[in-house]
């Protein structure tokens, strides 16, 4: 139930009416572990935009420039009732330097672990060395490997598709990423390869949903990879390397969180383009379906615009909030001073997130990253029962009435918490509150019932009176 549904016609005469707004709102989703459809092959073949006509909208970021997909990033797919894992992956290029190697080893990994591959070639050039390079690695596979031959708008190309013979993967798939042909004959022919369950898995209760924010460069896929313990993210010195966002099941604390590592937010959504406008704009989805959002500050610098910009976008989502200070390797004592001061003036709007120093290229205090979650989402799933709300709020509204308005002390007359996820509560009364004295009740909430780590909304209803007959 959301926090503005009302039972009944609107108006109300007592407390009973409102004990069914009492009732947890939320339930869990539990997923079955499914196999997963890697898509691999040089730069610009046109993998994003064959997973953008799989999943059938546009989710990847795809632009007329190869080298946009940097990471191996997963998504959910379904074809003929059947559900599975999409993943993309970087241009693979056997002698890659620098940046492009490390997008390599990410398309390798996903070769070396997905339960069937895709290997698309751009028929409209045939096969190049890089496309035999990856074809090598493949034929020496176990893992069933189909061949796309991409760019075949129509029947005229069907000759250069079947030269790819010669790549020794089997039969060529013509297909048009871009306008669909061929693409549901290819489906049909990727269910009768891919196994019903992947390799590893677990099934049950599905994971905590965890984000990975903050302005460019500031380290967030450094942390993801020393929490994952392996590369699952691209790192480079290069600001914006991240694109899409990466999901990653990473074991912290003894338990497994799904975690996913986000684009750089740069500037205003709106004020940005191209590439970057669609990672911002896959940055706030991300935001949206976390459960639990990490950003990620520089605690040697300076608190920026940028870090108060994402800060405010997750507060405003309702998300569940811990402020990692990263670089704290290079923070001497003179800069903690400064930092602190900056955090009171300018973060006193969340005074409420939990807050974690930490280093991402030492590893320093990262282990205190998994304690920080599973409080600010207990905070974020708890329930106040109604009784014990109500009695709180009695004792509060007597020491402390509320500022008398129009002439008229408004009366508070009862309360509920009508929505978790985060905690919502509706105060019902005879007369408007100020702002003032709903931030009271909200700190006092917080001092009496803890919500470390997540938002706690206040709403006002105000009685109407009923007309008589």
């Amino acid at each position: 139930m959301s926090e503005d549904t009302l039972p009944g016609d609107g108006t109300w005469s007592d407390e009973s009416d409102w004990d069914l707004l009492d009732a947890d709102d939320t339930t869990e989703e539990a997923g079955a572990p499914m196999p997963t459809l890697a898509i691999v092959g040089r730069p610009n073949v046109g993998k994003s935009t064959l997973v953008n006509r799989i999943l059938g909208r546009r989710v990847a970021v795809v632009e007329d420039i190869p080298g946009v997909t940097r990471d191996r990033v997963s998504y959910e797919a379904s074809w003929a009732g059947r559900r599975f894992l999409v993943q993309d992956t970087g241009g693979w290029e056997p002698d890659a330097k620098g940046l492009q190697q490390a997008v390599a080893r990410q398309a390798e990994f996903a070769m070396n672990t997905a339960d069937a591959i895709l290997v698309v070639v751009d028929a409209t050039v045939g096969a190049t060395s890089t496309d035999e390079a990856v074809a090598r690695v493949l034929r020496r596979s176990k893992t069933p490997v189909i061949l796309v031959a991409n760019k075949v708008d129509d029947e005229r190309l069907e000759s250069e598709a079947a030269s790819l013979w010669s790549l020794g993967l089997g039969e060529p798939h013509s297909i048009s990423a871009t306008h669909g042909r061929g693409t549901g004959d290819l489906l049909d022919d990727v269910l009768k390869v891919l196994p019903d369950t992947p390799r590893e898995g677990s099934g049950g209760q599905g994971p905590r949903r965890v984000a990975l924010v903050g302005k460019p460069n500031v380290g967030k896929s450094s942390l993801l990879n020393r929490l994952a313990g392996d590369e699952r993210s691209v790192v480079h010195d290069m600001a914006g390397t991240t694109v899409d966002p990466v999901d990653s099941l990473v074991e912290l604390g003894g338990k497994t969180w799904q975690f996913v590592d986000t684009a750089g937010l740069r500037r205003r959504v709106n004020q940005s383009g191209g590439t970057e406008y669609y990672a911002s704009l896959r940055t706030r989805a991300a935001i949206e379906a976390a459960e639990v959002v990490v950003v990620l500050i520089d605690g040697s610098q300076p608190i920026t615009e940028q870090d108060q910009r994402v800060i405010t976008m997750v507060a405003d989502a309702g998300r569940a909030l811990i402020l990692a200070f990263n670089k704290w390797d290079l923070v001497d004592e003179d800069r903690r001073f400064v930092l602190e001061k900056e955090i009171d003036r300018e973060l006193s709007r969340v005074s409420w997130a939990l807050r974690v120093n930490v280093s991402a290229l030492t590893g320093r205090a990262t282990q205190k990253l998994a304690p920080a979650l599973e409080t600010a989402l207990e905070s974020w799933d708890k329930r106040v029962p109604t009784g014990q709300l109500n009695t709180w709020l009695q004792a509060l509204v007597a020491a402390t009435p509320p500022p008398i308005r129009g002439g008229r002390l408004p009366r508070v007359l009862f309360a509920t918490q009508a929505a978790s996820r985060p905690p919502t509560f509706v105060l019902f009364t005879t007369g408007f509150l100020e702002a003032g004295y709903r931030r009271f009740i909200e700190r006092r909430l917080r001092e009496d019932f803890g919500f470390p780590g997540s938002p706690v909304r206040v709403n006002v209803r105000v009685r109407e009176k009923r007309k008589r007959p």
